[in-house]
């Protein structure tokens, strides 16, 4: 179930329980959330079934214009992105790109380590609230 460069965790709630848990998260600490795309409610305009895929697009500048700067490409992964979604089992997943990949992805230079480092720390950490009851 594993993609390169993608982190997915196993949800303890329901699909819009883990969305909401989510953007709470991102709120709490300050950043942006740009956009939430419902995948499903998409497909069920065209008259197509899908299991519950939200797509969260959110971020803060101050973590990602380094990226940015040491490579302008990088702005294609950003801002940030979590999906969560439910598996045919009724599993609730969040995925979302691994920074250390997006570095790579980009030939990132060394300098901008820590702050990669921080964003992967920081998504870890939403991302375990989101899914984990307390």
């Amino acid at each position: 179930m594993s993609a390169d460069g993608i982190i997915t965790l196993s949800s303890s709630f329901g699909a819009a329980e883990t969305m909401r848990r989510l953007e709470a998260e991102i709120k709490a600490r300050g950043m942006t959330v740009f956009a939430h795309i419902d995948h499903a409610d998409g497909a069920a305009a065209i008259g197509l079934p899908l299991r519950p895929t939200d797509l969260l697009i959110f971020g803060a500048a101050k973590g990602g214009t380094p990226l940015m700067q040491s490579q302008q490409t990088a702005g294609i992964d950003l801002p940030l992105k979590a999906l969560v979604w439910q598996d045919e089992n009724g599993t609730t997943y969040v995925s979302y790109n691994d920074p250390a990949f997006i570095a790579r992805r980009h030939g990132l230079a060394d300098n901008t380590k820590p702050a990669v480092e921080a964003m992967s720390n920081v998504l870890k950490s939403i991302a375990n609230k989101a899914t984990t009851r307390p």
